[in-house]
Parts: C-alpha cells; sequence; structure tokens
C-alpha cells in the first residue's frame, strides 16, 4: 500500500484517492438512483438536489480543514463559491442552446449529465496544464490577475447586442463535417438512416441533441477562460484548484433546473461577480508588491462570500414580482 503515499501534484496519493472516490459515488448516484429513467426534473427536485450537491461539497471542505488546516478548507470554499457563481452565466448560455434547439425539458438531464462528464474531464486537462504552468512560469499569476481585472471591468460595462445562434458558425460548421437529422429522435445522440445518395445504404447520422451536447461542451471550454485564471489567482495548489471546480461544477447539471426557471432574477448578480473578479485579480498585485506575498485566505472568503450574496439578495429583491409561477 505504499503507492498510497506517493506524491502526486503535491498531496498523497491516498488524497486524491479519497477526492475521486466521492465525484465517482455522486455520478453513480446521480445517474443510478436519481435518474436512471430519463425525466423531466422539476424545480423542486432540482433545489432539494443542489443542496445535497451543496452539502456533499461542504462536508469535503470539512474534511480538508480537518486533514489540511483552516488556510487549504478557507482557500477552498473561496475557490468554490466563486466557481459556483460563475456558473450562473454558463447557465443561461445553456437554457439559449436548449432553447435554440428546442431540446424538451424530459431530455435535457441527458444532454447534461454526458455534458458534465465532458466537463469535467476537459476542465482537469486545462487545471493540469496551468498548474504546471504556473509552477514554472510564476509571472504568469500576474498575467492571469490582470485578464481577471479586465474581465471584470468589461462586465459592468453596459452589454452589446446579444449573438443569434443562428448565425452560430459553429454550428455551421458541424452541420458541414456530420450529416444531422431535422428532427429529434427521443434521447438519442445518434441514429442509423438511409444515406441521400445512396437511399439503399444505412449510415449513421447525429441528432440536433448530439448538438446541443457539442455547444454545451464549447461554452464551458469558453467559460473556463475565466474560472481557471480566477482559482489560480486565490491558490496555485493543484490539490485545492482541481477540487474546488470539480465539486462545483458536479451539481451544475441539478442547479440548472431551478435557475434555467428564474435566470432572470439573478440580473445584479453579474455585477457582483464582475467586483470579485477585480478584487481576485487586484489581490495578486496587492499581496505581491505591498503585503509580501500574503492575504488571509479568511478575508478573500468574506470579501467574495459577502459580495456575491448582497448581488444575489439585491436582485431577489428587485425582481420580487417575477417570482416563477410553477415549482413542480
Amino acid at each position: 500500500m505504499d503507492w498510497l503515499l506517493i506524491d502526486v501534484l503535491g498531496k498523497p496519493a491516498w488524497m486524491w484517492a479519497v477526492f475521486l472516490a466521492s465525484v465517482l459515488l455522486l455520478v453513480l448516484f446521480d445517474l443510478g438512483v436519481l435518474h436512471k429513467k430519463g425525466e423531466e426534473i422539476g424545480v423542486r427536485q432540482s433545489l432539494r438536489l443542489s443542496g445535497f450537491y451543496i452539502g456533499a461539497a461542504c462536508l469535503f471542505g470539512l474534511w480538508l480543514w480537518y486533514e489540511l488546516g483552516s488556510h487549504s478548507a478557507m482557500l477552498y470554499f473561496t475557490g468554490f463559491f466563486i466557481e459556483k457563481s460563475l456558473s450562473l452565466d454558463n447557465i443561461f448560455v445553456i437554457s439559449l442552446i436548449f432553447s435554440f434547439f428546442a431540446i424538451p425539458r424530459a431530455f435535457q438531464h441527458r444532454v447534461l449529465f454526458w455534458g458534465i462528464l465532458g466537463v469535467l474531464f476537459l476542465r482537469g486537462v486545462m487545471i493540469v496544464v496551468g498548474a504546471q504552468v504556473v509552477a514554472n512560469y510564476a509571472w504568469t499569476l500576474q498575467v492571469f490577475a490582470a485578464f481577471l481585472i479586465f474581465t471584470g471591468i468589461k462586465m459592468l460595462m453596459p452589454e452589446g447586442e446579444e449573438k443569434d445562434l443562428a448565425d452560430s458558425k459553429i454550428i455551421a460548421f458541424l452541420r458541414r463535417v456530420m450529416r444531422v437529422t431535422p428532427n429529434l429522435h427521443e434521447e438519442k445522440f445518434f441514429v442509423r438512416a438511409p444515406n441521400p445518395s445512396n437511399p439503399t445504404q444505412m449510415v449513421w447520422w447525429a441528432t440536433p441533441l448530439f448538438l446541443t451536447l457539442c455547444m454545451v461542451e464549447l461554452s464551458d471550454v469558453i467559460f473556463a477562460v475565466d474560472s481557471v485564471p480566477a482559482i489560480f489567482s486565490i491558490t496555485s495548489d493543484p490539490f485545492i484548484v482541481f477540487t474546488s471546480n470539480i465539486f462545483a461544477i458536479l451539481g451544475l447539471r441539478a442547479l440548472y433546473f431551478a435557475l434555467s426557471a428564474m435566470v432572470d432574477r439573478f440580473h445584479y448578480l453579474k455585477y457582483a461577480l464582475a467586483m470579485v473578479l477585480v478584487f481576485i485579480g487586484s489581490k495578486v498585485f496587492i499581496a505581491e508588491y505591498m503585503l509580501d506575498g500574503h492575504i488571509p485566505p479568511a478575508l478573500s472568503l468574506f470579501v467574495t462570500f459577502g459580495t456575491l450574496a448582497a448581488g444575489v439578495f439585491y436582485s431577489m429583491y428587485k425582481t420580487r414580482q417575477e417570482i416563477p409561477r410553477t415549482f413542480s
């Protein structure tokens, strides 16, 4: 059992094993128990499931507190809250994608499940690469910080005209390189159908559900451009970066069905998130040039959580007349 003590990215292998086992159990629980059959997920069920995932993430954070101390736990919770908040913008984009492809709610959970599995892999690759870059080129942290400040300021600016997915070059490219059926085929990503140039030949066709999955994966890659630098600006510990990101992403599918019904109520959260990104980017420079490289994690967590909570409560207050009609 000596392999359990092998150092893997700064932590013993057994800690990674505990984390991966936790993730696997959550995924199997979601797939095998909660949604063994395709079904539409109501808002109330979505909120309960979201609470379950958040509870699991908090328990893991308490375990980190016990094993690694309060410093690491504070960094974990800060990263978790930031990633969870950045997911709200991602949820809005996913909602637009589902609307564009006219995906019924009963089929959306399948796209989200496989989409999130893909996200876990892609995010893992990005974090491992990012950790190596930061370890070998420390100055990249300041590049990340400057990017976050720029992104936060940009988010505070008035929005331009929204782009129509019908004009998406990516969707046009996917339709050009793949045979795509005009209609959905229940929850299938691929079906066999006659070849238009040779009707006697049966060939594989992608369905609009698969195009939806591709766009969901792409949207996460785009959003990871913000979230990965954000967490690395908080800590360069690969274990904390990876676990906080993954636990936040795991609950994204459950959270989607609740927030997609009332995403318009969180309009002002965007501005709170922009301020958090500016704060995180700024503290890298402040810590480097003014505070000898140290800002208490508790302060970062307090500012992050307080700002995001204020954004949520103010949004809910300003849009209190827009409560969704159905909480089935």
